[in-house]
Parts: structure tokens; sequence; C-alpha cells
């Protein structure tokens, strides 16, 4: 429950909520059911097709080797911290991300495999505007499948319900609900000089004009998170993110969900996934984006401390890469990939969806990992069973989605 106190300051009326929640969600708060518990998704994408078959390892399937005489991550030994992860006999993690081993051990993270989109473009615009927006093939898709979910829901809008950490609001949560994006939430702070108006004043004029009052609100909660000063947090429980820009928008989205603002849908992004050149295994480009990759989810979910128990975290990409690396060390656009699926309600400790394997007749167009799994099952399933929304048709339009297809990464 949130005390609050109204009071009056020149001849203005104010209402305010006592530890670090803005009106808006005082309001949320007493109107909802007191048995619902707060779900979460934090959605995040690594753009430019990240390889996922050095992700994770197929070590149990001899063409992988075949096909990478350079590039394959050595099978798992124990005595060798360059080699793969054992995680199940047949599959490894690239060992530059060993730090999520540990929620592997604890169930709290799974693997979709073989997943990805059933349109076969190698277009990288294209292809994460089919992710994002669910549609695969369709151009015109006007929102995104996230802003759709939040469309569905009859919660009363909260300026940080939705949150991206971007510089611009990515293609998955544009639409009719409402959403923001922001690189850093010290910008809520921003003041402008005797010349040059602050950004929230002129983001609250164009607010007001466009949304007919209701920006006033967003603006509540700015100055609610300015008042705990961003610059101040200090992660919990040991966690330590990485200065990078994706460490650190994780920390943000931490930060956010502790603030009890009322997030629900978070998104992310980190860019440097293709590697067609001097890719590397365990070592360079790859290995690198990979270790900043693992280290900053671990950070993430171990701040997250109790609140991962309602949070579930998936990675996504929008396409894997060939299976046979090319001939200046990198790999080219493929086809199926890995997605990654962390958090609470995970039924983790495994791997989800049917292996097809890497031999030259099984791949499709002879040259990729098959698709087993459309990634519109694992949407759907986390939007169904995490979320609660019993219709998925119009999250998920064109597609029928039938729980017969979900990949089972959480319980029913």
């Amino acid at each position: 429950m949130i005390s609050r106190r109204a009071f009056i300051r020149g001849g203005s009326f104010a209402l305010v909520s006592l530890g670090f929640a803005p009106s808006f969600l005082a309001r949320t708060a007493f109107a909802a059911a007191p048995t619902r518990r707060a779900k979460r998704l934090i959605a995040i994408f690594q753009r430019g097709a990240v390889d996922g078959l050095s992700v994770v390892v197929p070590f149990g399937d001899a063409d992988y080797y075949k096909g990478r005489p350079t590039l394959a991550i050595g099978k798992p030994t124990s005595d060798d911290a360059t080699t793969a992860i054992d995680l199940d006999g047949f599959f490894a993690l690239n060992p530059r991300m060993a730090v999520l081993k540990p929620l592997w051990d604890q169930k709290s993270l799974a693997v979709v495999h073989a997943c990805g989109s059933p349109d076969a473009t190698r277009s990288h615009f294209d292809a994460q505007d089919y992710m994002e927006t669910a549609t695969p093939g369709v151009k015109n898709t006007g929102d995104g499948w996230l802003n759709r979910y939040l469309q569905a829901r009859t919660e009363p809008a909260a300026p940080f319900r939705a949150v991206a950490l971007t510089a611009q609001l990515p293609r998955a949560l544009q639409g009719k609900a409402s959403t923001l994006a922001v690189q850093s939430l010290e910008q809520f702070g921003l003041r402008g000089s005797q010349t040059a108006p602050s950004f929230e004043s002129q983001y609250a004029a164009a607010a007001d004009q466009i949304l007919n009052g209701t920006g006033r609100e967003a603006f509540d909660a700015m100055r609610t998170m300015k008042a705990a000063d961003p610059t101040r947090y200090r992660p919990e429980h040991g966690a330590e993110y990485p200065r990078s820009a994706f460490g650190q928008s994780l920390r943000q989205i931490a930060q956010l969900i502790k603030a009890d603002l009322g997030l629900e849908v978070a998104f992310a992004e980190v860019g440097g996934w293709d590697t067609h050149v001097n890719q590397g295994s365990t070592q360079g480009l790859l290995g690198t984006r990979l270790d900043d990759f693992a280290r900053s989810i671990a950070a993430l979910t171990t701040d997250l401390g109790d609140r991962l128990a309602d949070t579930v975290i998936i990675t996504m990409s929008e396409f894997g890469r060939a299976v046979r690396e090319n001939g200046n060390r990198g790999t080219d656009h493929g086809h199926g990939n890995a997605m990654l699926v962390a958090g609470g309600p995970v039924r983790g400790g495994r791997g989800y969806g049917r292996w097809p394997g890497l031999g030259a007749d099984q791949r499709y167009q002879g040259r990729d990992l098959a698709i087993t799994t459309d990634f519109r099952d694992v949407f759907g399933e986390i939007v169904a069973r995490h979320l609660g929304v019993a219709d998925l048709t119009p999250i998920f339009p064109g597609y029928r989605a039938d729980e017969a297809r979900f990949p089972g990464v959480l319980e029913p």
C-alpha cells in the first residue's frame, strides 16, 4: 500500500506519493486487485544477427566441426577454460558466457534451439522489422508486438509502464499504447539555459498538445525520478555491471523495476553481431561481445534479487549465421538461431525445440541451421503464460497461436 498526502503550495494542488512513487502510480495501485502480482518482461535485441552456433555450441553434432575448421568452439574439457561449458552432453555454452552457467544450474535459464522467422530474407532491416512486428513477410504492419500486448491489457496507463533504454523507440514498442524511449534516466533531469529551453519543457508542451494534458502525468514521474537522483543508484547483492552502453542500460532497467514505477515491459538492444570478417571464437570480436553481453545479463539477474521471481528476460536476433565459416574467417547471414530465456518463471536448466542437425542435407537451403520453432510461439508463450493474456489473436495478427506449439519454457 502506498501512503499519500495532499498539500497546497503557491495556490496549486499537488498529490505526492511517499516512498518514490508518483501520483498516477498511487491511483493505479489502489485500483488494482490486491492479489495480482506485477509481471515483467525484459526484451533484449541483439542487432546484426548473432552467431547462435557460437553462443550455444552443438558440440555433439560432428558437422559443426566439419563446417568450422578455425571458428568452432572446442569440446568441453574439465581442465581447459577456453573450451565450451557442457550443458547437457550435446550442447554447451561459449566459455566467454561462463557467468550465466549458475543461472542454468539454478534452472532459471533455458535455451530455445533452431528458433527464428519462417521468412527467408537475409536483409537485416527486413528481418528485424518482421521480428519486432511479429508479422514475418508483411512490411506494412503499423505497430509492434509489444505495443499490441500493451493495448490488449486494461490496466490504467502509466508513463513508465513500457520503457526502451534506446536512442529511438524500437519497432516492437511503436503503436497506440503509450511507451517511452530514453538512453539515460539522467536525461529526465536535464535543464535548459536562458536561451535554450529544457528537454522537459519542450516535451511537456508537445505532450500536452498531442495528448490533451496527459503528458503532465509523465512529468510527475520524471520529476520523481529526478528527485531520486539516478546517479546515486547502487546495485545490490554484489552485482557488477559492465561500463558498456548495454551494461548500463540493463542497470537502469533494474533501477526502474526497483523504483516501483509500474514498469511492465522493458527493452534494450546491443549491436555489433554482424561478424563477416575475423569473427573469432572465444577471443576476438565475437568473444568480446559475448563477454559483455553475458556479464550484463548476469549482473541484472543478480541485482534484481527477489524481483527476478516475477520477471522473464528474453534475447532475440533477426537471424543466425551460416553453418560453414567463410573465406574471411567469419560467418555470413544465416537462418535459424538460439534464443535465451531467463527468470524466475522459466523452466530452466534444459533446452527446448527440436534440433534439425547440421548435415548438408539437413540445412536450410543447404547452408543454414533450419528453423523448427517459430519465434512467435516463444513470444506467444510468454504473453499467455507469464503476462496473462488469453486471446493472442490481436497480438499476433495472421498467425494462429496454438499452445501445442509453445516450446514449454514456462509452466502452463
